[in-house]
């Protein structure tokens, strides 16, 4: 596996690719990632990075993708006023998710589902310029990306993704399927 670190410049490259291709500006997530974990640290806002960005710091295939997931205990405890001082605007709120965009137009997602209350306390910190994120374990990543792949609420392509990752996942850490209950296993087995 990459290092945490070097998973992240691998995937703000990808980033830089993508907007190239599209004949857009040279841009990555990286700013908003350094400017979010200022805020949310400073504010001793519990939270972790979940989503694609925990993805590509777990799984060996580099990938990308474009926005920023993160996991809260509760939407209450988002510092607004210093979200919106470091450039964060807000956008709308939803069922599952309070979505914001960052500086450089990155989206920005907010979950305070109860999935992620103990995950949460078990993330792994991560050194991003003079910021420290909190990255969900590769357990939790799994157990999410099961959780999100048996959502019928989703789109097709979105549960197909989280199925290819919690795959990629057990492929590279076998262990990790010993964390699973036993439904998720014979969920996993049946694919």
């Amino acid at each position: 596996m990459n290092a945490p670190n070097s998973a992240l410049q691998i995937g703000f490259l990808l980033d830089r690719r993508y907007h190239w291709l599209r004949g857009e500006m040279d841009t990555t997530k990286e700013p908003a990632l350094i400017a979010l974990a200022r805020v949310l640290n400073g504010h001793g806002v519990p939270w972790t990075i979940i989503g694609g960005i925990a993805a590509q710091m777990h799984l060996e295939e580099p990938r990308t993708t474009l926005d920023i997931a993160v996991a809260i205990l509760s939407q209450s405890d988002l510092p607004i006023a210093a979200l919106q001082a470091a450039g964060f605007r807000h956008g709308a709120t939803h069922a599952h998710s309070d979505n914001w965009t960052g500086p450089g137009d990155v989206p920005v997602q907010f979950s305070a589902d109860l999935l992620w209350r103990a995950a949460i306390s078990r993330a792994s910190q991560v050194v991003l310029g003079d910021a420290t994120l909190p990255v969900l374990a590769p357990a939790d990543l799994l157990r999410a990306k099961l959780v999100a792949a048996r959502d019928p609420s989703r789109r097709r392509s979105k549960r197909l993704r989280d199925v290819a990752d919690a795959l990629a996942l057990v492929e590279q850490m076998p262990i990790l399927i010993e964390e699973l209950s036993e439904d998720e296993r014979a969920w996993l087995d049946g694919l």
